[in-house]
Protein backbone atom coordinates (compact mmCIF):
# COMPACT_ATOMS: atom_id res chain seq x y z
CA UNK A 1 0.00 0.00 0.00
CA UNK A 2 1.49 3.33 -1.09
CA UNK A 3 1.13 6.61 0.74
CA UNK A 4 -0.81 7.96 -2.26
CA UNK A 5 -3.43 5.23 -1.88
CA UNK A 6 -3.68 5.91 1.84
CA UNK A 7 -3.82 9.69 1.44
CA UNK A 8 -6.78 9.24 -0.93
CA UNK A 9 -8.84 8.52 2.21
CA UNK A 10 -8.88 12.23 2.97
CA UNK A 11 -10.48 13.47 -0.26
CA UNK A 12 -12.84 10.46 -0.37
CA UNK A 13 -14.04 11.30 3.12
CA UNK A 14 -14.52 14.91 1.99
CA UNK A 15 -16.85 13.63 -0.75
CA UNK A 16 -18.75 11.32 1.62
CA UNK A 17 -19.14 14.18 4.10
CA UNK A 18 -20.33 16.52 1.34
CA UNK A 19 -22.94 14.05 0.04
CA UNK A 20 -24.18 13.09 3.50
CA UNK A 21 -24.58 16.74 4.47
CA UNK A 22 -26.29 17.75 1.23
CA UNK A 23 -29.50 18.02 3.23
CA UNK A 24 -32.10 19.09 0.69
CA UNK A 25 -34.86 18.18 3.14
CA UNK A 26 -33.92 20.47 6.04
CA UNK A 27 -35.30 23.91 5.04
CA UNK A 28 -38.87 22.56 4.77
CA UNK A 29 -38.77 19.41 6.93
CA UNK A 30 -41.18 20.81 9.54
CA UNK A 31 -43.67 21.62 6.75
CA UNK A 32 -43.23 18.09 5.39
CA UNK A 33 -44.01 16.59 8.81
CA UNK A 34 -47.08 18.78 9.21
CA UNK A 35 -48.32 17.93 5.71
CA UNK A 36 -48.22 14.29 6.76
CA UNK A 37 -50.29 14.89 9.89
CA UNK A 38 -47.64 15.29 12.62
CA UNK A 39 -48.07 17.80 15.44
CA UNK A 40 -45.16 19.80 16.85
CA UNK A 41 -45.15 17.51 19.86
CA UNK A 42 -44.75 14.47 17.58
CA UNK A 43 -42.01 16.22 15.58
CA UNK A 44 -40.02 16.91 18.75
CA UNK A 45 -40.65 13.36 19.99
CA UNK A 46 -39.38 12.00 16.67
CA UNK A 47 -36.12 13.95 17.03
CA UNK A 48 -35.76 12.80 20.63
CA UNK A 49 -36.20 9.16 19.59
CA UNK A 50 -33.64 9.69 16.81
CA UNK A 51 -31.15 10.96 19.39
CA UNK A 52 -31.92 8.05 21.72
CA UNK A 53 -31.37 5.68 18.78
CA UNK A 54 -28.01 7.32 18.09
CA UNK A 55 -27.17 6.99 21.81
CA UNK A 56 -27.98 3.26 21.80
CA UNK A 57 -25.95 2.57 18.65
CA UNK A 58 -23.08 5.02 19.24
CA UNK A 59 -20.71 3.06 21.50
CA UNK A 60 -21.31 -0.40 19.95
CA UNK A 61 -20.65 1.05 16.49
CA UNK A 62 -17.48 2.76 17.71
CA UNK A 63 -16.31 -0.50 19.29
CA UNK A 64 -17.21 -2.33 16.05
CA UNK A 65 -14.98 0.14 14.23
CA UNK A 66 -12.06 -0.45 16.59
CA UNK A 67 -12.37 -4.25 16.36
CA UNK A 68 -13.54 -4.92 12.79
CA UNK A 69 -12.20 -1.91 10.92
CA UNK A 70 -12.87 1.70 9.96
CA UNK A 71 -13.69 1.03 6.30
CA UNK A 72 -16.30 -1.67 6.95
CA UNK A 73 -17.98 0.50 9.59
CA UNK A 74 -18.24 3.52 7.27
CA UNK A 75 -19.60 1.34 4.44
CA UNK A 76 -22.35 0.05 6.76
CA UNK A 77 -23.08 3.61 7.89
CA UNK A 78 -23.58 4.73 4.29
CA UNK A 79 -25.87 1.77 3.56
CA UNK A 80 -28.05 2.44 6.62
CA UNK A 81 -28.19 6.15 5.72
CA UNK A 82 -29.43 5.29 2.22
CA UNK A 83 -32.07 2.88 3.59
CA UNK A 84 -33.26 5.52 6.08
CA UNK A 85 -33.84 8.12 3.38
CA UNK A 86 -35.45 5.54 1.10
CA UNK A 87 -37.88 4.67 3.91
CA UNK A 88 -38.63 8.36 4.49
CA UNK A 89 -39.37 8.87 0.79
CA UNK A 90 -42.21 6.33 0.84
CA UNK A 91 -43.62 6.87 4.36
CA UNK A 92 -46.69 8.91 5.26
CA UNK A 93 -47.04 8.75 9.03
CA UNK A 94 -45.32 8.71 12.42
CA UNK A 95 -44.38 5.00 12.50
CA UNK A 96 -42.86 5.06 9.02
CA UNK A 97 -40.89 8.19 9.89
CA UNK A 98 -39.75 6.57 13.15
CA UNK A 99 -38.35 3.54 11.29
CA UNK A 100 -36.61 5.93 8.89
CA UNK A 101 -35.14 7.95 11.78
CA UNK A 102 -33.84 4.81 13.50
CA UNK A 103 -32.15 3.68 10.28
CA UNK A 104 -30.63 7.15 9.88
CA UNK A 105 -29.57 7.05 13.52
CA UNK A 106 -27.86 3.71 12.96
CA UNK A 107 -26.09 5.10 9.90
CA UNK A 108 -25.04 8.24 11.77
CA UNK A 109 -23.68 6.16 14.67
CA UNK A 110 -21.58 3.94 12.41
CA UNK A 111 -19.95 6.93 10.73
CA UNK A 112 -19.79 9.27 13.75
CA UNK A 113 -16.42 8.91 15.43
CA UNK A 114 -15.18 6.42 12.85
CA UNK A 115 -14.67 9.09 10.19
CA UNK A 116 -12.56 11.12 12.63
CA UNK A 117 -10.67 7.99 13.71
CA UNK A 118 -9.78 6.94 10.15
CA UNK A 119 -8.60 10.48 9.38
CA UNK A 120 -6.38 10.57 12.46
CA UNK A 121 -5.02 7.03 11.88
CA UNK A 122 -4.35 7.87 8.22
CA UNK A 123 -2.46 11.03 9.15
CA UNK A 124 -0.63 9.14 11.90
CA UNK A 125 0.64 6.58 9.37
CA UNK A 126 1.61 9.37 6.97
CA UNK A 127 3.38 11.13 9.88
CA UNK A 128 1.13 14.16 9.41
CA UNK A 129 -0.95 13.91 12.59
CA UNK A 130 -0.26 17.59 13.38
CA UNK A 131 -2.52 18.44 10.43
CA UNK A 132 -5.52 16.70 12.03
CA UNK A 133 -7.14 19.79 13.52
CA UNK A 134 -6.89 21.61 10.18
CA UNK A 135 -8.23 18.59 8.24
CA UNK A 136 -11.09 18.07 10.70
CA UNK A 137 -12.00 21.75 10.40
CA UNK A 138 -11.98 21.54 6.62
CA UNK A 139 -14.09 18.37 6.78
CA UNK A 140 -16.72 20.10 8.90
CA UNK A 141 -16.48 23.14 6.64
CA UNK A 142 -17.11 21.01 3.53
CA UNK A 143 -20.16 19.49 5.19
CA UNK A 144 -21.63 22.82 6.14
CA UNK A 145 -20.95 24.45 2.77
CA UNK A 146 -22.69 21.43 1.25
CA UNK A 147 -25.67 21.85 3.57
CA UNK A 148 -25.77 25.56 2.78
CA UNK A 149 -25.97 24.98 -0.98
CA UNK A 150 -28.48 22.16 -0.46
CA UNK A 151 -30.69 24.44 1.63
CA UNK A 152 -31.15 26.85 -1.26
CA UNK A 153 -31.70 24.09 -3.83
CA UNK A 154 -33.97 22.15 -1.45
CA UNK A 155 -36.18 25.20 -1.01
CA UNK A 156 -36.78 25.37 -4.76
CA UNK A 157 -37.31 21.58 -5.06
CA UNK A 158 -39.97 21.81 -2.34
CA UNK A 159 -41.96 24.14 -4.59
CA UNK A 160 -42.54 21.11 -6.84
CA UNK A 161 -43.57 18.90 -3.94
CA UNK A 162 -42.45 18.66 -0.31
CA UNK A 163 -41.47 15.02 -0.96
CA UNK A 164 -39.25 15.83 -3.95
CA UNK A 165 -36.19 16.78 -1.83
CA UNK A 166 -36.34 13.32 -0.20
CA UNK A 167 -36.23 11.52 -3.56
CA UNK A 168 -33.22 13.51 -4.77
CA UNK A 169 -31.35 13.20 -1.46
CA UNK A 170 -31.91 9.42 -1.41
CA UNK A 171 -30.22 9.12 -4.81
CA UNK A 172 -27.26 11.20 -3.62
CA UNK A 173 -26.90 9.11 -0.46
CA UNK A 174 -26.63 5.96 -2.60
CA UNK A 175 -23.48 7.42 -4.21
CA UNK A 176 -21.67 7.37 -0.84
CA UNK A 177 -21.67 3.55 -0.80
CA UNK A 178 -19.23 2.89 -3.70
CA UNK A 179 -16.97 5.72 -2.44
CA UNK A 180 -16.88 4.16 1.04
CA UNK A 181 -16.02 0.79 -0.52
CA UNK A 182 -12.92 2.36 -2.10
CA UNK A 183 -11.45 3.59 1.21
CA UNK A 184 -8.10 2.17 2.35
CA UNK A 185 -7.87 0.73 5.88
CA UNK A 186 -4.95 2.43 7.70
CA UNK A 187 -2.62 0.52 9.98
CA UNK A 188 -3.61 0.68 13.61
CA UNK A 189 -3.41 -1.22 16.87
CA UNK A 190 -6.55 -3.34 16.94
CA UNK A 191 -8.26 -3.54 20.30
CA UNK A 192 -7.65 -6.97 21.81
CA UNK A 193 -10.92 -8.55 22.82
CA UNK A 194 -10.06 -10.71 25.82
CA UNK A 195 -13.24 -10.64 27.86
CA UNK A 196 -16.05 -10.47 25.30
CA UNK A 197 -17.51 -7.51 23.45
CA UNK A 198 -19.81 -6.16 26.17
CA UNK A 199 -17.14 -6.29 28.89
CA UNK A 200 -14.58 -4.66 26.60
CA UNK A 201 -17.01 -1.89 25.67
CA UNK A 202 -17.76 -1.26 29.34
CA UNK A 203 -14.03 -1.25 30.05
CA UNK A 204 -13.51 1.57 27.51
CA UNK A 205 -16.58 3.43 28.82
CA UNK A 206 -15.17 3.22 32.35
CA UNK A 207 -11.79 4.43 31.09
CA UNK A 208 -13.37 7.39 29.27
CA UNK A 209 -15.94 8.46 31.87
CA UNK A 210 -14.11 7.60 35.08
CA UNK A 211 -10.48 6.51 34.94
CA UNK A 212 -9.05 9.22 32.67
CA UNK A 213 -10.12 12.42 34.41
CA UNK A 214 -9.11 14.80 31.63
CA UNK A 215 -10.88 12.77 28.92
CA UNK A 216 -13.97 12.53 31.12
CA UNK A 217 -14.13 16.29 31.69
CA UNK A 218 -13.59 17.05 28.01
CA UNK A 219 -16.32 14.58 27.00
CA UNK A 220 -18.91 16.14 29.30
CA UNK A 221 -17.89 19.67 28.31
CA UNK A 222 -18.20 18.69 24.63
CA UNK A 223 -21.54 17.01 25.39
CA UNK A 224 -23.14 20.19 26.70
CA UNK A 225 -21.66 22.19 23.82
CA UNK A 226 -23.10 19.75 21.25
CA UNK A 227 -26.49 19.66 22.99
CA UNK A 228 -26.70 23.46 23.03
CA UNK A 229 -26.13 23.72 19.27
CA UNK A 230 -28.49 20.81 18.50
CA UNK A 231 -31.27 22.35 20.57
CA UNK A 232 -30.82 25.67 18.79
CA UNK A 233 -31.18 24.02 15.36
CA UNK A 234 -34.76 22.94 16.15
CA UNK A 235 -35.70 26.40 17.41
CA UNK A 236 -34.61 28.18 14.24
CA UNK A 237 -37.60 27.47 11.97
CA UNK A 238 -40.14 28.39 14.70
CA UNK A 239 -38.10 31.56 15.28
CA UNK A 240 -38.31 32.37 11.56
CA UNK A 241 -42.10 32.09 11.83
CA UNK A 242 -42.12 34.21 15.00
CA UNK A 243 -40.31 37.12 13.31
CA UNK A 244 -42.42 36.72 10.13
CA UNK A 245 -39.63 35.76 7.76
CA UNK A 246 -41.28 35.06 4.38
CA UNK A 247 -41.34 31.33 3.59
CA UNK A 248 -39.53 31.95 0.30
CA UNK A 249 -36.44 33.02 2.30
CA UNK A 250 -36.32 30.03 4.67
CA UNK A 251 -33.97 28.02 2.46
CA UNK A 252 -31.75 31.01 1.68
CA UNK A 253 -31.28 32.05 5.32
CA UNK A 254 -30.82 28.40 6.37
CA UNK A 255 -28.16 28.11 3.69
CA UNK A 256 -26.35 31.26 4.85
CA UNK A 257 -26.28 29.91 8.42
CA UNK A 258 -24.67 26.69 7.26
CA UNK A 259 -22.19 28.55 5.07
CA UNK A 260 -21.16 30.42 8.22
CA UNK A 261 -20.45 27.15 10.06
CA UNK A 262 -18.29 26.11 7.12
CA UNK A 263 -16.29 29.34 7.38
CA UNK A 264 -15.98 29.15 11.17
CA UNK A 265 -14.82 25.52 11.15
CA UNK A 266 -12.35 26.26 8.35
CA UNK A 267 -10.56 28.68 10.67
CA UNK A 268 -11.12 26.74 13.92
CA UNK A 269 -7.45 25.75 14.18
CA UNK A 270 -6.37 29.39 13.75
CA UNK A 271 -8.89 30.58 16.35
CA UNK A 272 -7.57 28.04 18.86
CA UNK A 273 -3.92 28.85 18.13
CA UNK A 274 -4.52 32.60 18.59
CA UNK A 275 -6.84 32.47 21.61
CA UNK A 276 -5.33 29.40 23.27
CA UNK A 277 -6.86 26.30 24.83
CA UNK A 278 -8.14 27.86 28.06
CA UNK A 279 -9.81 30.91 26.51
CA UNK A 280 -11.23 28.77 23.67
CA UNK A 281 -13.00 26.45 26.10
CA UNK A 282 -14.30 29.29 28.27
CA UNK A 283 -15.51 31.40 25.33
CA UNK A 284 -17.60 28.67 23.67
CA UNK A 285 -19.93 28.32 26.66
CA UNK A 286 -20.50 32.06 27.05
CA UNK A 287 -20.95 32.73 23.32
CA UNK A 288 -23.59 29.99 23.16
CA UNK A 289 -25.34 31.51 26.20
CA UNK A 290 -25.28 34.97 24.60
CA UNK A 291 -26.95 33.61 21.45
CA UNK A 292 -29.86 32.08 23.40
CA UNK A 293 -30.39 35.12 25.62
CA UNK A 294 -30.32 37.67 22.79
CA UNK A 295 -32.77 35.63 20.69
CA UNK A 296 -35.02 35.29 23.72
CA UNK A 297 -34.99 39.03 24.38
CA UNK A 298 -35.37 40.30 20.81
CA UNK A 299 -37.83 39.13 18.17
CA UNK A 300 -37.47 40.89 14.83
CA UNK A 301 -36.00 40.17 11.42
CA UNK A 302 -32.71 41.86 12.30
CA UNK A 303 -32.32 39.72 15.45
CA UNK A 304 -31.85 36.62 13.24
CA UNK A 305 -28.20 37.69 13.24
CA UNK A 306 -27.88 36.40 16.82
CA UNK A 307 -28.32 32.82 15.55
CA UNK A 308 -24.81 33.13 14.11
CA UNK A 309 -23.40 33.05 17.65
CA UNK A 310 -24.62 29.48 18.08
CA UNK A 311 -23.34 28.56 14.63
CA UNK A 312 -19.94 30.01 15.51
CA UNK A 313 -19.79 27.66 18.49
CA UNK A 314 -20.91 24.79 16.28
CA UNK A 315 -18.16 25.48 13.75
CA UNK A 316 -15.31 26.01 16.21
CA UNK A 317 -16.07 23.40 18.87
CA UNK A 318 -16.08 20.18 16.84
CA UNK A 319 -12.56 20.21 15.32
CA UNK A 320 -10.97 21.76 18.42
CA UNK A 321 -12.53 19.40 20.98
CA UNK A 322 -11.96 16.31 18.84
CA UNK A 323 -8.30 17.26 18.57
CA UNK A 324 -8.00 17.64 22.35
CA UNK A 325 -9.53 14.19 22.91
CA UNK A 326 -7.53 12.51 20.11
CA UNK A 327 -4.24 13.63 21.66
CA UNK A 328 -5.12 11.83 24.90
CA UNK A 329 -6.12 8.40 23.55
CA UNK A 330 -4.51 5.58 21.56
CA UNK A 331 -5.66 4.35 18.15
CA UNK A 332 -6.91 0.99 19.48
CA UNK A 333 -9.85 2.69 21.21
CA UNK A 334 -10.02 6.04 19.37
CA UNK A 335 -13.34 5.46 17.54
CA UNK A 336 -15.01 4.09 20.67
CA UNK A 337 -13.95 7.06 22.81
CA UNK A 338 -15.02 9.56 20.13
CA UNK A 339 -18.34 7.71 19.92
CA UNK A 340 -18.72 8.05 23.69
CA UNK A 341 -18.14 11.80 23.29
CA UNK A 342 -20.86 12.00 20.62
CA UNK A 343 -23.15 9.78 22.72
CA UNK A 344 -22.96 12.10 25.71
CA UNK A 345 -23.95 15.08 23.56
CA UNK A 346 -26.88 13.22 22.01
CA UNK A 347 -28.03 11.91 25.38
CA UNK A 348 -28.01 15.39 26.90
CA UNK A 349 -29.99 16.68 23.89
CA UNK A 350 -32.48 13.77 24.17
CA UNK A 351 -33.18 14.81 27.77
CA UNK A 352 -33.15 18.60 27.46
CA UNK A 353 -34.51 19.01 23.89
CA UNK A 354 -38.05 17.61 24.40
CA UNK A 355 -38.37 19.47 27.70
CA UNK A 356 -37.49 22.73 25.96
CA UNK A 357 -40.02 21.89 23.24
CA UNK A 358 -42.64 21.44 25.95
CA UNK A 359 -41.68 24.83 27.44
CA UNK A 360 -42.12 26.41 23.99
CA UNK A 361 -45.57 24.80 23.56
CA UNK A 362 -46.86 25.62 27.05
CA UNK A 363 -45.30 29.07 27.51
CA UNK A 364 -43.51 30.62 24.54
CA UNK A 365 -40.52 30.24 22.26
CA UNK A 366 -38.89 33.22 24.01
CA UNK A 367 -39.19 31.49 27.38
CA UNK A 368 -37.75 28.28 25.93
CA UNK A 369 -34.76 30.17 24.51
CA UNK A 370 -34.03 31.97 27.78
CA UNK A 371 -34.43 28.75 29.79
CA UNK A 372 -32.21 26.77 27.41
CA UNK A 373 -29.47 29.38 27.54
CA UNK A 374 -29.51 29.42 31.35
CA UNK A 375 -29.42 25.62 31.65
CA UNK A 376 -26.53 25.23 29.21
CA UNK A 377 -24.61 28.04 30.90
CA UNK A 378 -24.95 26.44 34.35
CA UNK A 379 -23.83 22.99 33.22
CA UNK A 380 -21.15 24.46 30.97
CA UNK A 381 -19.61 26.40 33.85
CA UNK A 382 -19.72 23.29 36.05
CA UNK A 383 -17.85 21.39 33.30
CA UNK A 384 -15.25 24.17 33.13
CA UNK A 385 -14.75 24.00 36.90
CA UNK A 386 -14.08 20.27 36.69
CA UNK A 387 -11.64 20.85 33.82
CA UNK A 388 -9.84 23.40 35.98
CA UNK A 389 -9.84 21.02 38.96
CA UNK A 390 -8.13 18.31 36.94
CA UNK A 391 -5.70 20.81 35.40
CA UNK A 392 -7.16 20.31 31.92
CA UNK A 393 -8.03 23.99 31.48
Amino acid sequence: MTNNNLSSNIWKLYIIKTLRWFLLIMPTIVLFFQENGLSMKEILLLQSLFSIGVVLFEIPSGYFSDVVGRKTTIVLGCIFGFLGLLTYSFSYGFMGFLIAELLLGLGTSFISGTDSAIIYDTLLQLKKEKEYKKIEGRMLSAGNFSEGIASIIGGFLALINLRTPFFVETALMFLTIPIALSLVEPKRHKYKNKEGSLKEIMKIVKYSLNDHKEVKCLIFYAGFTVASTLTMVWFIQPYFLLVNLPLAYFGIVWGILNFSVGIFSLYAHKFESIVGRKKSLISLIFISFAGYILLGLFQSLWSIIFIFLSYFVRGISSPVLKDYVNKLISSDMRATVLSIKNLVGRLIFAIIGPFMGWVADIYSLQTALLTSGTIFLIFGVISLLFLHKHKAL
